[in-house]
């Protein structure tokens, strides 16, 4: 496990390294308000494990809104907004003759097709050759149309956000960059439900937070949230995959990086380039970066199935780090299982 002390806490980057970027939103009030018109929204559970030395808290996504992921609230919070802000007596068909792409590893891209899928939108999803075929046909039986395009997340994003021009569709990613910011910051608001509902239901204040990130999005917009909540106290560790450094990366560098590496089977991490939005939050508000092997990230799973917790190598990251790091009985650790385990 690689690691590194972010030089940058409580300033952040330098502004003209970040495009004109806002930092992430912590506006969770307004999340939960129109959370709580969806029937299907819910507070997923915070669950104790045990085996890690310290005490450890598990905020449970695998249930959220039915997907599996706690990308439930991301694009379909921005859809439902939009939705709202037409003010349609008929949500249904709220935005009927809409089209939403983007691209996505998966969980993502089912936020989107289900949020276009209640207000009569239509979803396109693009998938690299890397994402495996039952993520396609998960998206399929969520009534989206999917396009293969790319060898990675990163050609598929490009052929994504090629679509929506050429066609004037609205382009929907979890990733943000110089001049689209509007949309990105909305989705990674609606993250802030989960961690909004992890604050309450900690029984004190946690010393650590490890939160795993691909672009960024869940760990910005949590430590957001958390600073905000629990102010300088907890030590916030971002996880990474070793292949992937977009942020540690970036972090080092002082500016917005794009890394190089093989494939992880941490597939919904697995970004090269970070969101601009969750970097300018990052810079300020993580404490320390750190890195794990695709190996490291499969070690911890058959602990977590064998007291209920199955989930992948992505949504365990930040239990595999722990795993590495040694941390004094007396520690409170909060972690994200992010999603659920694959079929």
């Amino acid at each position: 496990m690689d690691s590194l002390d972010n030089p940058w806490r409580g300033k952040g980057l330098p502004e003209d390294v970040l495009h004109g970027a806002p930092a992430p939103g912590i506006d969770a009030g307004a999340v939960e308000a129109l959370l709580a018109r969806c029937p299907v929204a819910g507070e997923t559970p915070l669950v104790e494990a045990a085996g890690f030395g310290a005490r450890v808290w598990i905020k449970d996504e695998r249930g959220r809104m039915g997907l599996g992921s706690f990308k439930a609230l991301g694009a379909a919070y921005v859809i439902a907004h939009e939705a709202a802000a037409t003010g349609a007596k008929d949500m249904a068909n709220a935005l009927n003759g809409r089209t939403y792409v983007t691209a996505s590893a998966g969980n993502h891209g089912l936020s989107v097709a289900a949020g276009a899928h209640v207000f009569g939108a239509r979803a396109v999803v693009y998938l690299s050759d890397t994402v495996p075929e039952g993520f396609a046909q998960r998206l399929r039986g969520k009534g989206a149309e999917v396009v293969r395009a790319g060898r990675d997340y990163e050609a598929s994003m490009q052929a994504a956000a090629d679509a929506a021009q050429d066609k004037g569709w609205t382009l929907l990613s979890d990733s943000s960059w110089p001049g689209y910011f509007d949309l990105p910051h909305r989705l990674m608001e609606g993250y802030l439900a989960m961690a909004a509902e992890a604050a309450r239901q900690m029984p004190q204040a946690p010393t650590h937070i490890l939160l795993q990130a691909g672009v960024g999005g869940l760990a910005g917009a949590c430590a957001a949230w958390f600073r905000h909540v629990w102010g300088d106290s907890p030590r916030i560790v971002v996880v990474e995959p070793e292949a992937a450094l977009a942020l540690m990366g970036s972090i080092r560098a002082g500016r917005p990086e794009e890394s190089t590496g093989p494939v992880s089977n941490m597939g919904r991490l697995d970004c090269k380039a970070p969101s601009l939005i969750a970097l300018k939050g990052l810079a300020r508000d993580a404490d320390a970066f750190v890195t794990i092997s695709d190996a490291e990230a499969s070690a911890v799973l058959p602990e977590l199935a064998a007291q209920g917790l199955a989930t992948t190598e992505s949504g365990g990251a930040g239990l595999a780090a722990l795993r590495l790091m040694d941390l004094p009985e007396e520690a409170r650790v909060l972690c994200i299982l992010s999603e659920e385990a694959e079929a």
